[in-house]
């Protein structure tokens, strides 16, 4: 049994819509993960994952991604696997998703700014 107060019953559509949204992240992306195990397997390897390892890791995390978002969207066990799919995403940023590197966009803002539909533009 549910028993938090979370208030209006507008916060239970915020949450419905949140819920499709990471659904459709996720489903898609776990999805060609488990269609194409072997190719996600070698990308693994290539990313440092033990190559003994690297198929039952991709197994896994294309089961999480896929199945944990099936279970998002359907409202079953949302918080037990919002904390399955956070976990899945930090290892999923480290290993693969290298954003920080990506530098060259951050020093293009810095020199341009925000452009004339921004805040920074109001008073300009």
């Amino acid at each position: 049994m549910d028993t938090v107060n979370r208030g209006p019953a507008g916060s239970d559509v915020a949450l419905l819509i949140g819920r499709v949204l990471m659904a459709l992240i996720f489903i898609p992306s776990g999805y060609g993960k488990l269609m194409g195990l072997t190719q996600f397997a070698g990308n693994l390897t290539n990313m440092g994952v033990p190559a003994d390892y690297a198929y039952w890791v991709a197994v896994a995390a294309g089961g999480v991604e896929f199945f944990g978002a099936i279970c998002i969207l359907l409202g079953l066990a949302t918080r037990y696997v919002a904390i399955l799919l956070a976990v899945f995403t930090l290892i999923a940023a480290l290993l693969a998703h290298r954003y920080w590197t990506f530098t060259d966009a951050a020093q293009i803002l810095y020199a341009a700014g925000g452009g004339r539909w921004s805040i920074d533009r109001r008073g300009a």
